[in-house]
């Protein structure tokens, strides 16, 4: 095949995938030819994004929103996507949420709102997915988590708690599912320019959403008998502190 059709005949489902990193995701899987489900909380957002998608290559794109901190709302995201593509082949676990204050300035809500986002919403939507990856075989989870996942920082309780729990989780659904002919990865990238966190344009040293859309496709292309479980993704020259 070539790269423009690798992904051929593949069901895909990206969460969070109506801006950012999640965006450039689906993008990069219609390129390779792939049918995407589209999602995200707003249905406004969701199906202008998959209208734009689904013009990028010969499969098919669709828009299904979706909270992933909802359990239902996940099955709904998962049954539906399988039943509109005949099949289900990756689901990439992309929504995230983060807020940064000190611990004693970082409210409930927020950190539950992290939790329950960044970790609940990647439990939910893979436990409704395996049956059907299972089904097909040769099924795939990628989870889009952060070097935050490995590294803390001032400000980061809620956030690197989700992500250091992310890491701990995906490595644990590896090992279950490895033997159920489903592969688990995990990318993790550095600093990435999305305005996730108030970035503005002006940081070119950073990585961009494309360079980890380039991850996942790249781990979509090895062959059966590998697995590369665990991206790390930096800016190949940050910023020097001084």
């Amino acid at each position: 095949m070539s790269g423009t059709d690798m992904l051929t005949g593949r069901a895909c489902i990206v969460t969070g995938s109506t801006r950012g990193i999640g965006l450039e995701i689906a993008r990069a899987l219609a390129r390779g030819g792939a049918d995407v489900a589209v999602s995200s909380r707003s249905a406004a957002d969701v199906h202008r994004v998959a209208a734009e998608v689904d013009a990028l290559g010969s499969g098919h794109a669709i828009g299904i929103p979706c909270d992933v901190r909802d359990p239902a709302a996940c099955r709904r995201l998962v049954d539906s996507a399988a039943e509109r593509f005949g099949r289900l082949d990756v689901l990439v676990n992309n929504a995230g949420w983060g807020h940064f204050a000190p611990i004693d300035e970082l409210s409930i809500e927020d950190w539950r709102e992290q939790i329950d986002t960044n970790l609940g919403g990647v439990f939910y939507g893979s436990r409704a997915a395996v049956p059907h990856l299972t089904a097909d075989g040769g099924g795939w989870i990628i989870n889009i988590g952060s070097l935050a996942g490995r590294h803390a920082f001032a400000g980061g309780a809620g956030y690197n708690a989700s992500k250091f729990g992310l890491l701990g989780m995906t490595e644990a659904m590896m090992l279950d599912l490895r033997h159920r002919d489903i592969r688990v990865s995990l990318i993790m990238p550095g600093s990435v320019n999305t305005g996730f966190r108030g970035q503005s344009a002006d940081h070119d040293w950073k990585l961009d959403g494309q360079d980890v859309a380039r991850a996942v496709t790249d781990l979509l292309a090895y062959p059966g008998r590998a697995l590369p479980s665990r991206v790390e993704l930096r800016p190949s020259r940050p910023l020097r502190k001084r």
